[in-house]
């Protein structure tokens, strides 16, 4: 058991399951899309620019759910809207398996983006307030990690469904199948309480007859910190998901790999998201929150340039997607941490859910974008210019905020 879990009591131990099972959920419901995509053109004819729209409107649905979620959170309580957010995701993952065309899908992955937009910023305000300073950045880097789990569990239960399932069904099942993580909640319910700092902060609130106004975080002297946060937040999130939205995509269509071969190409490229996350929740704490997005970003950056666009063999992509799963994961393993560092504890999760969701909204146009790119070019130069450009544009601006490690929670 590492160290800093070992040091955790009973009830932070549980917030952590709690967080990281979350994390698994979220990532599970929303990767399933990605694997999909080919088999939405076959049955209900959708082109792939219609697909990138769809990606692109989940995620900024994702971007007002997340913010709003956030919000209600610092009202409310985390633990109370943590359940909220993941019996709605879940309830309308299973729907889209009903979807008879692409109106549907689309009305349906956006009421989805509504519930998954805020699990992210809970979940990581609720273990960042449970941890102690020196270990925050781990602690929420092993929350993100579950991330990978979810990837990993999606394109498994992909590569079963199509192939034991005509394509007409197998699609349908997988979406099916999101009723399953929605028993998180029942774990949630029974054994996970509200962060210590929190419950102070709304105590004091009500003995002062005082209440933070959540649009503070527009307001000066947070107000640059927010504009710098989010600009970071859409670095980061516009580079990953013109990837991964696109990756399965592309090694059916450009490299020609079957469905097995296309799973076992992912999985080793989540198996390296997984250890990125791992890494990076260790460098984050030891580096500093800065020099960890800086190293990462462009290590993400050349990894992306080399799979896409170098002539290599299939053995030689299987090989790279594992550095390629690392840096593009690691480089969030800190984004948590760093967030909740930012803010204090009247609008932490205020400011944190606006910054990484407003990320998500402006990075979820770069699945669209690909989409129709790729239409005139190839598929991997659309990724590659992308990418290439959000993983610089992060390194900007990671140089421009400040440095927190190991800043104690206002």
């Amino acid at each position: 058991m590492p160290a800093w879990i070992a040091r955790l009591d009973p009830s932070g131990r549980k917030t952590f399951v709690a967080a990281f099972g979350g994390w698994a959920i979220d990532a599970f419901d929303f990767m399933i899309f990605s694997f999909v995509i080919t088999a939405l053109t076959h049955t209900l004819g959708v082109q792939r620019g219609a697909i990138g729209l769809i990606g692109t409107a989940t995620l900024l649905a994702s971007a007002f759910g997340g913010w709003g979620a956030g919000m209600l959170a610092d009202r409310f309580g985390r633990v109370r809207l943590l359940q909220a957010t993941i019996l709605w995701f879940s309830t309308c993952t299973i729907l889209i398996g009903f979807a008879q065309n692409f109106e549907q899908v689309l009305g349906l992955r956006i009421l989805q983006g509504l519930g998954f937009g805020g699990e992210w910023a809970i979940g990581a305000v609720l273990i960042g307030e449970t941890v102690r300073a020196e270990d925050r950045g781990k602690a929420v880097g092993f929350v993100q990690s579950g991330w990978s789990i979810g990837w990993a569990a999606a394109a498994l239960i992909y590569s079963l469904s199509f192939s034991y399932l005509p394509e007409q069904y197998a699609w349908r099942a997988l979406f099916w199948i999101g009723v399953i993580p929605a028993l998180m909640v029942l774990f949630v319910r029974r054994n996970v309480t509200e962060p210590e700092i929190f419950v102070k902060a709304q105590a004091e609130a009500r003995a002062s007859a005082t209440r933070t106004s959540l649009l503070s975080i527009f307001t000066p002297p947070l107000l640059g910190t927010t504009i710098k946060a989010s600009a970071l937040c859409t670095a980061l999130t516009g580079g990953y998901y013109a990837m991964s939205t696109w990756l399965p995509t592309f090694l059916k269509v450009e490299r020609h790999l079957s469905v097995i071969n296309t799973s076992g190409y992912l999985l080793l490229l989540i198996a390296g998201s997984f250890c990125g996350y791992i890494l990076g929740a260790y460098l984050t704490d030891f580096w500093g929150r800065r020099r960890s997005f800086v190293v990462f970003s462009f290590a993400a950056a050349v990894c992306l340039y080399l799979y896409l666009k170098l002539p290599l063999t299939d053995g030689e992509m299987m090989v790279l997607g594992f550095p390629l799963g690392l840096a593009s994961c690691g480089v969030f393993a800190g984004i948590g941490a760093y967030l909740t560092e930012l803010y204090p504890s009247g609008v932490r999760a205020t400011g944190q859910s606006f910054c990484y969701n407003f990320g998500r909204g402006i990075g979820a146009l770069f699945p669209a974008l690909v989409g129709y790119l790729s239409e005139s070019s190839s598929l991997g130069s659309a990724i590659a210019i992308f990418a290439g450009c959000a993983y610089g544009a992060s390194v900007i601006m990671a140089m421009l905020l400040p440095e927190t490690k190991g800043r104690p929670l206002q």
